[in-house]
């Protein structure tokens, strides 16, 4: 999958993980579905062990009642594609 497929998938499945917003009180009850679809989408989408991790991180954070605020999917990507990379170029320039 392209990197901008993927960006497009995170805002997607963040903006599902806002929707228990919509519904006061009723909508927090929607977080029992979300956090482990969540958390099986994000290993999906982002492979090996920071996916995993990112899952756990991504499970709690919807499974906590009001604490779903940060979007983790889109967060996730930043870290693989712009930060993780510019940290990877770092090291390979202090390699020449």
């Amino acid at each position: 999958m392209k990197k901008y497929q993927k960006l497009g998938l995170s805002i997607l499945f963040d903006a599902l993980g806002y929707v228990s917003f919509l519904i006061p009180g009723i909508g927090e009850f929607s977080d029992i579905i979300w956090a482990p679809a969540s958390a099986w989408l994000m290993t999906k989408l982002y492979k090996g062990k920071i996916g995993k991790i990112a899952a756990v991180v991504t499970f709690v954070e919807e499974a906590l009642p009001f604490a779903d605020v940060l979007p983790t999917f889109t967060l996730m990507w930043f870290y693989t594609y712009v930060f993780k990379r510019e940290n990877n170029e770092k090291a390979v320039e202090r390699l020449k």
